[in-house]
């Protein structure tokens, strides 16, 4: 029997507004789609955590013995700058400004986005479809949702007709809006002259003569709305009906919106059976944002180059830190909190690995199975991984006791104890393990030596005596003793 036929899962449904037990489409299988970034600069911090967040959903429906397909997109065109219908694209804009091509900023910020994520540990997607691949599907899906009469053409550029939609069914659902008082409250912008009302949105763009990014479609030269590629790349790759979608709490509207409209005019169906959004995560209780100034960058915080922390936070630390909070909640980011969450961490790691020279006895004084499954109450009550952290640090405090004497465990309710801890901590909570990245350290370090050992030997060969002594005293300083001897130069560290 699979794990999840024996654990009841719930998850927050922003449709409903409530805790719904989780049935998948087709039992043992789930589709799993979250919106993905747009590659045009560094990813920040409060994107991480959105996709820190799903990584831990993603990894505890596996964990449970789902087959799951998990689909992130890449946003590399149609993104305009004010998240609507005009404005510049926000990668052509970058490539303006830099005097490169759209394709080597998109190249760039996408790599630097697998690089972070790579560094928090989540793992990858399924699949990571680009907006740019899907042009095709993008402008078939425009034809049928024309066809059903929910679109229309104008001047070279396509837009979907929200009041025309709103007859048969209701556009504003996920984010609680009303489609008729908003249309009442809103003045017609001389951007937005060409819609039949302001509330439309852009299925196709016609591009203005300066567009650099641009493709040939029945209406025009042009660029796909930014609504339209997650329509098309979820139902390509989960089906016209998939289990759940994620993103941002701030994407709830209007993109959710907009996605949810374009799937039930083109297709007649509910495209998405369970949404969930994670929220924002603030800097020292202000809201993140990098014109403000408020902001850091997730190298910042390895490197310690920043002024926001006293000290460098290792990936580690800082994603234990952001599971100290359910995704719902609004999460701050300040100094205090992240070296909290470092001695947390520590505590519970050195509990972890106490675990294989605990004391076993004939009977166990503490309860392994009910406390087992308190870890998975938590994980079930909507993926709630700060209650799951606190089922951890009750098995440290178990540890400590049997470590006293003040408690007893046997052999088997030991291995059960260590694979549990070992199931939450490194499969479910996706942290590494303290022992494996200290290792990696000491393997950067080793390789950085090697390489001034390198460079002080071609030193003293090119007669710089002075450069090869100053990179064996500055090493000195450091701790790190070179010797030289027959078989080459070797160090110590002392």
């Amino acid at each position: 029997m699979a794990l999840y036929q024996e654990q009841s899962l719930k998850m927050y449904n922003s449709m409903t507004g409530e805790k719904e037990v989780f049935k998948p489409i087709n039992e043992g299988n789930v589709g799993m789609y979250v919106c993905g970034p747009t590659v045009y600069s560094n990813v920040h911090l409060g994107n991480c955590r959105t996709f820190i967040s799903f990584d831990l959903v993603f990894r505890y429906l596996k964990h449970l013995g789902y087959k799951v397909r998990y689909v992130r997109n890449i946003t590399d065109a149609g993104h305009l700058e004010n998240d609507a219908d005009s404005g510049e694209d926000r990668i052509a804009k970058k490539a303006r400004l830099e005097q490169i091509e759209p394709m080597e900023v998109v190249q760039r910020y996408t790599i630097d986005f697998h690089n972070i994520l790579q560094k928090f540990n989540n793992l990858p997607p399924s699949i990571e479809p680009t907006a740019t691949g899907h042009i095709v599907e993008q402008i078939e899906i425009i034809k049928t949702i024309i066809e059903k009469g929910f679109a229309y053409e104008v001047n070279g550029s396509v837009y979907f007709d929200v009041k025309k939609f709103n007859e048969t069914n209701h556009y504003g659902k996920l984010s609680g809006r009303d489609i008729d008082n908003m249309i009442a409250n809103t003045r017609e912008l001389a951007a937005q002259s060409d819609k039949k009302n302001p509330q439309d949105f852009a299925l196709w763009k016609k591009a203005e003569p300066q567009h650099i990014m641009r493709w040939p479609s029945p209406w025009s030269d042009g660029f796909p709305g930014w609504h339209l590629e997650c329509t098309v790349m979820s139902t390509k790759y989960l089906g016209e009906e998939f289990d759940i979608h994620g993103g941002g709490m701030d994407l709830k509207f209007p993109h959710h919106e907009c996605e949810i409209a374009q799937g039930e005019a083109a297709t007649g169906k509910n495209p998405v059976h369970y949404w969930l959004h994670a929220n924002m995560l603030t800097l020292n209780g202000k809201k993140m944002a990098k014109s403000t100034g408020n902001n850091i960058l997730p190298e910042e915080i390895f490197s310690g180059n920043n002024d926001v922390l006293d000290k460098p936070f290792s990936p580690n630390v800082t994603r234990f830190f952001m599971l100290q909070a359910n995704y719902r909640s609004i999460l701050d980011f300040s100094d205090e909190a992240l070296k909290a969450s470092e001695k947390g961490f520590n505590r519970l790691m050195d509990a972890y690995h106490a675990i294989d020279e605990l004391p076993v006895s004939d009977k166990s004084s503490v309860d392994i199975k009910s406390w087992k499954q308190s870890c998975y109450d938590a994980m079930n009550d909507d993926f709630n991984s700060p209650i799951l952290i606190a089922k951890l640090f009750d098995a440290v405090k178990m540890i400590n006791n049997i470590k006293e004497e003040a408690a007893t465990i046997t052999s088997e309710d030991k291995d059960e104890l260590q694979k549990t801890m070992s199931a939450f901590m490194f499969d479910v909570l996706g942290l590494l393990d303290k022992v494996s990245e200290n290792n990696d350290t000491s393997d950067k370090l080793s390789s950085t030596v090697e390489l001034l050992i390198k460079l002080r030997a071609e030193a003293r060969n090119n007669k710089d005596f002075a450069l090869s002594d100053q990179i064996r005293d500055q090493l000195q300083e450091m701790g790190i003793q070179l010797k030289d001897g027959k078989e080459g130069t070797t160090f110590t560290i002392k």
